[in-house]
Order: C-alpha cells, then sequence, then structure tokens
C-alpha cells in the first residue's frame, strides 16, 4: 500500500516553487489557484522573502497550492495503485481535495478562509510553538499541565509539538523533563488548541457553504487516525482540528496497521518523510520537493524502488 502524505506549516522555504513554474503547465495551474486564493501564489512561491511566507494567511494557502501542483503529476494515470492520503495540520485541505472530497477552487477557499482565522486567533494573545524531542510523555505532559501549555502535535518518533503563551514555553525550555530537548518554532500562534477556537468557528461558517463528496481513495484524519468514508464528516473533522491536537502518530499506526509499503510526500516535502523513517521504520520513502523528484515516485508507485 503506497500512501501519499501532504505537510502542514513550516517546511516552505523562499523560492521553492521556482523549479514546478519553470514548466507552463504548473505556471498556469498555479495561476489558477491564486485567482481562487485571492493572492499572488506565483510571487509568494518564487521571489517573497521568508517573514512574507511565514505569515499564516500566507504560509497555508501557498503550502495547499504547492501540494496541489504536485499531486496534478503524481496521481496523473496512477490514482488506482494509491491505497489512501493523508494530511498533517493544513495538509488535510490538500488531502481533502486528493480524495475528491473538495475540489480544488473550494479547498483554496478553505484555506484561505483557515489561514486567515488562525492569524487573527493568533493575534488575540502571544502565543506560540515548541518541538520537544525525547524524554518520557507522561512527564511532559505532566509538566505542560503545570505551566498551562498543551500538546498540539504527536508527531510520533519521539516527538510532541507544544503549545501556549511565551512565559511558559520559555520556561519548559529552561527546565525540561529529563531527557528532553526543546526547540522553539517559528509560528507566531498556539495552533491545535483552546487558543484557535475563535478560528474554529469562522472556518465552520466558511465551510458550511461548500459541496462535499465521498472520497474516492482511502483517507485518513488527524483526529485519531481512522479511515473516514464520509465527505462531510471529514470536513467536520478538519474544521475541529483546528482548536484540537493533530494525532500524527495514530495516522502512521494506521498506515502500518494497513500494511504500508511506501509513503510519499508532496510538496514541499520533507518533514513527513522524517517522521516516517523514526515512525515507520525501513518502509521506504519519496520527498518530491521539485519535479524532478516524481520519477523516483513514479518508481514506487508502480514497484520498481
Amino acid at each position: 500500500m503506497i500512501v501519499v502524505v501532504c505537510p502542514g506549516q513550516g517546511s516552505q522555504t523562499p523560492g521553492f516553487l521556482g523549479p514546478w513554474l519553470a514548466e507552463p503547465r504548473f505556471l498556469d495551474r498555479l495561476t489558477a489557484l491564486s485567482e481562487a486564493a485571492g493572492m499572488d501564489l506565483v510571487k509568494h512561491g518564487t521571489t517573497s522573502d521568508a517573514d512574507t511566507i511565514r505569515d499564516t494567511a500566507v504560509a497555508q494557502p501557498l503550502i495547499v497550492a504547492a501540494g496541489l501542483l504536485t499531486l496534478s503529476a503524481l496521481l496523473d494515470g496512477r490514482r488506482d495503485r494509491i491505497g489512501g492520503v493523508a494530511g498533517h495540520s493544513v495538509g488535510e485541505v490538500t488531502a481533502a481535495a486528493a480524495a475528491g472530497i473538495l475540489s480544488e477552487t473550494d479547498a483554496m477557499t478553505l484555506v484561505r478562509e483557515r489561514g486567515a482565522a488562525m492569524a487573527e486567533a493568533a493575534a488575540i494573545t502571544r502565543t506560540g510553538m515548541s518541538a520537544v524531542v525525547g524524554g518520557d510523555e507522561e512527564q511532559l505532559l505532566a509538566r505542560l499541565a503545570e505551566l498551562d501549555l498543551a500538546p498540539a502535535n504527536f508527531n510520533g518518533g519521539g516527538q510532541i509539538v507544544v503549545a501556549g503563551e511565551l512565559p511558559g514555553l520559555e520556561a519548559l525550555k529552561a527546565d525540561p523533563p529529563a531527557g528532553a530537548r526543546v526547540i522553539p518554532l517559528q509560528v507566531a500562534g498556539a495552533f491545535h488548541t483552546r487558543y484557535m477556537a475563535p478560528a474554529a468557528e469562522r472556518l465552520r461558517a466558511a465551510a458550511a457553504g461548500l459541496p462535499t463528496h465521498d472520497p474516492s481513495i482511502p483517507i485518513w484524519t488527524n483526529r485519531d487516525g481512522s479511515s473516514v468514508t464520509s465527505g462531510e464528516t471529514f470536513i467536520d473533522l478538519l474544521v475541529g482540528q483546528v482548536s484540537s491536537p493533530v494525532r500524527w502518530d495514530k495516522t502512521m499506526d494506521a498506515f502500518a496497521a494497513g500494511g504500508v509499503t511506501g509513503v510519499i510526500e508532496i510538496a514541499p516535502a520533507g518533514a513527513l518523510v522524517g517522521l516516517a523513517k523514526r515512525g515507520l521504520k525501513s518502509v521506504p520513502t519519496v520527498a518530491v520537493k521539485t519535479p524532478d523528484d516524481l520519477a523516483a515516485a513514479f518508481d514506487l508507485i508502480d514497484g520498481k524502488s
């Protein structure tokens, strides 16, 4: 079973779409996606600086659009050979489009609202996120409770991303649980926690007006790693996930239980393949960062690697 995974916020880098846009078919597609998103994604994918594309309101539409570009090439003629799809955080919007739950245009409309809503919610209180690597999970959760912090992403492979107000994060870094390393992340908000409740409300209203279809290929949810067969249910979970933890560890557990034989991460690729190498050891992976990586992905799908 080959699964396609769609990354979340943080993997984007300045100019990362340059190699894609050298091909007219991808440039034309991104131009159309820019119109749906109401922003110049061609500029943001090629010439915008790191601070600009770190802005949540820009980053999320840019990441989903990059994924859709990759999918347009990756799944062409090979859709029936894919065992399923899953997305990490905002990557769930990309996954919803890959599975046919949302049209590409509606996916861009929804992610535009998601990014803007989460940016607004993040501006209410000064919050942030940190990755915690290593240490005992129970000890970490107890320490988070002491500091009024919350787990935001259970990423598997010994990594948990935590979130909350900045003084609490600073205290955690100064005095982490035994064996744990705390790495502050460059994000301006406590995503996937109670601080995002206003964003979830706004996103629910936006999603209510979009037509949905049941998935045409298997899709797993971040909520608990389960496979979802109803498009309406998946979108409901996607909305709620804005203010609840991402359980990517359970998603990888579901891959393993389903007999995964390969993982392909679409652009901007790298983070999820890294997690798969720790959580799904010995399973072949391909990170599709540029069009040059498509050949390796095709070989994996076709059983040639």
